[in-house]
């Protein structure tokens, strides 16, 4: 692997006015917590009542992050930086991994914790997992090691913000090391607007995350495949940011952000149900995700949203059977035609799928067998279909009141919130745009 790629875009819009939820927003302390819309959308304080990550680690493979900034002190260990080989928590120029850091576990800072960024597991420890920054190559160095040393220093959950252009069969197997090891990897979608997910975000046993807007609406630039499984908000996004000592927070597009959202859910999950498999915390979130108003008879998985939207505070407590141990994770499997060297291109359907194995029946019994089996699919088939008739949707269903939150939360609004959306580029760059009220900002790249 020659380069990996940070899923974000800038923000190019400055947001003015209050944001519309079609229900009055909690009274926040300082305008960068009252930026934090998801915050609010997911009714985040009923939320912390049922989880707040604690005692989870979540590992951000992305460029190191800077563990001294208020809003992050403490939740930070000191990983590893695979740029310098020191540790990863270091960083005070690039702002990418901070800002991932802090929409998963910022606990804010100031009288009771209300100035700055909280996330949405405020209690959950960050391992980072220091990378190159985009362009600047990773020759001495791959995803599979990344990868490896997240796991094997007990991180649960990992998040990639990141994409990349291949993965070799070293990056495969150490995916494939992650799913064994009972690790939820949860990756972006990428911000190409294609109906392409890139082989890390298809690879079979991850959870592949778009972004969506303020309405619920997918964003533009969210790359779409068969293989997404969630969406989370990813536009207007105000996170903590390393850059800039002046004011240090920054506000941006991307699925990296919906991706740290995803990841953060599931470390509320992993605190409050330990005993569940990765594949069960899966199947919490699949099943508790809504589409937005106008799309709740989408086809799911559906190439946009997945399942729908994270819904935390239903995946939390809903009352959810555990299900198979790998929910809806595919496991990887060896490609029988593969070259030697162990090439992952399939996947096998989890505790559903068994190998068949030789029974010695003859043509005759094998033919009845078949038919057996027909009948029963087409009878099968006409029951499905007249289920899903009644209920009106297809797929799992949505999961606990409270539309795109918990009880009291504002749900998908009515209208688009008061900005337009400007993706702006998607290079990493130092400076970010300025967030109302705030200090005179500094054009992008500055």
């Amino acid at each position: 692997m020659s380069f990996t790629r940070t899923l974000r875009a800038v923000g190019g819009a400055v947001v003015a006015g209050a944001l519309l939820f079609g229900a009055a927003p909690t009274a926040l302390a300082d305008e960068i917590r009252d930026a934090q819309w998801p915050l609010k959308a997911f009714d985040a304080e009923s939320v912390w009542k049922e989880s707040t990550g604690k005692g989870v680690t979540v590992a951000v493979i992305d460029e190191p992050i800077y563990g001294n900034h208020p809003d992050l002190k403490g939740n930070v260990l000191p990983g590893k930086s695979f740029v310098d080989g020191g540790p990863g928590d270091q960083e005070s120029t690039k702002d990418h991994g901070t800002a991932m850091a802090s929409l998963i576990a910022g606990h804010g800072h100031g009288g009771g914790k209300s100035d700055g960024v909280m996330g949405l597991a405020p209690d959950a420890k960050i391992l980072p997992v220091g990378t190159p920054e985009f362009g600047a190559g990773a020759e001495d160095t791959d995803l599979g090691d990344w990868i490896k040393y997240a796991v094997d220093q007990g991180a649960s959950v990992i998040n990639m913000s990141i994409e990349v252009p291949s993965l070799s069969d070293a990056d495969k197997e150490a995916l494939t090391y992650a799913r064994q090891k009972d690790v939820l990897v949860v990756v972006g979608a990428g911000n190409d607007g294609m109906t392409d997910l890139g082989p890390l975000a298809s690879f079979p046993g991850v959870v592949a995350v778009g972004a969506v807007e303020k309405t619920g609406a997918i964003w533009s630039k969210s790359n779409a495949g068969s293989q997404m499984m969630l969406s989370a908000p990813g536009v207007q996004i105000t996170s903590a940011s390393a850059a800039r000592s002046d004011y240090p927070y920054r506000r941006a597009d991307g699925t990296s952000d919906s991706t740290a959202y995803v990841s953060a859910a599931a470390a509320l999950l992993r605190s409050k149900f330990p005993d569940l498999t990765a594949g069960q915390i899966a199947n919490r979130l699949v099943k508790t995700a809504a589409l937005p108003k106008g799309k709740e008879n989408l086809q799911l998985p559906d190439p946009h949203y997945g399942y729908g939207v994270i819904r935390p505070y239903s995946a939390l407590t809903k009352d959810i059977a555990p299900g198979s141990k790998n929910g809806p994770l595919k496991t990887p499997k060896a490609d029988p035609t593969a070259d030697a060297g162990g090439s992952t291109a399939g996947a096998s359907g989890g505790d559903e799928a068994s190998e068949q194995e030789d029974s010695g029946l003859g043509t005759g019994a094998i033919v009845g067998i078949v038919a057996g089996i027909f009948a029963v699919v087409v009878v099968i088939a006409i029951v499905i279909v007249v289920a899903r008739k009644k209920n009106g949707r297809n797929g799992p269903p949505p999961g606990g009141p409270g539309g795109y939150g918990g009880p009291g939360a504002p749900g998908f609004p009515q209208q688009p919130g008061p900005y337009q959306q400007q993706p702006g580029a998607y290079q990493q760059q130092p400076g970010a745009q300025g967030f109302p009220p705030a200090p005179p900002t500094q054009p992008p790249g500055q």
